[in-house]
């Protein structure tokens, strides 16, 4: 059953990596840089599932199952959602602000370098203390985005400035559902079974990649299409 949910995951990136594709065929005025971002979060993620489909990317912890590769998909694919979140922000404006993004990329390495060092733990109090760090970083990332990456998208025209808002708020609300799973999950307190972990984070993770990113797209799209998506910084 477990493999059966992975191999569906593989499936929806594969679909949202074609939508993206198409959509970059008649970009509406949107930077060619953001459909590479979207184009490359299903791609990289779907690869790394399929590897756990074929029954890898995975070690024994502790009487469970330690998906490695999730997290090596996580490091990556949840960088380049910061990434085009960061773009959104910035569309407008001369500078992209690269220091931002900088720490929003190393807050998020370490929150998820933190969750595979819990999921490694065997014993109680070291799963908790990365548990805990992780959530810190999580923490550190959704102040990054509420605060000073909202600041800057503020500058922006009215409506661009509320598409990254809208973005901003779905992507944090989404985000907090993985600490969840993972507390509940056999990596925590094990009140979710195997399948049933693997079930939800693939739902999660498919609203977050493909889902969230397809809504992003759509409102640039929307913009461009009004003449409502100035020229900003460089692509």
């Amino acid at each position: 059953m477990t493999g059966a949910w992975l191999w569906g995951y593989v499936s929806a990136m594969a679909a949202g990596a074609l939508l993206f594709l198409r959509w970059s065929a008649s970009p509406k005025g949107v930077p060619a840089v953001e459909y590479r971002v979207a184009i490359a979060v299903p791609v990289w993620s779907g690869l790394w599932y399929a590897v756990m489909a074929l029954g890898g990317g995975q070690v024994d912890g502790d009487g469970h199952p330690v998906y490695w590769a999730r997290y090596v998909d996580w490091s990556v694919s949840a960088s380049l959602l910061l990434t085009a979140l960061a773009l959104t922000a910035t569309h407008a404006l001369p500078h992209r602000h690269p220091r931002l993004l900088v720490a929003l990329v190393g807050a998020n390495l370490a929150m998820i370098l933190s969750g595979l060092l819990g999921d490694l733990a065997t014993d109680p109090w070291p799963q908790y203390l990365f548990f805990g760090l992780g959530a810190l970083g999580l923490l550190a990332i959704l102040a990054l985005i509420y605060g000073p990456l909202r600041a800057v998208a503020r500058r922006q025209p009215h409506r661009l400035y509320r598409a990254y808002r809208e973005a901003a708020l779905l992507l944090g609300g989404l985000w907090l559902g993985y600490p969840v799973i993972w507390l509940l999950g056999p990596s925590g307190v094990g009140m979710l079974g195997g399948t049933a972990d693997t079930a939800l984070f693939v739902l999660l993770s498919i609203a977050s990649k493909v889902g969230w990113g397809a809504l992003d797209l759509a409102r640039l799209r929307e913009l461009g299409a009004r003449g409502e998506l100035p020229l900003g910084g460089s692509p």
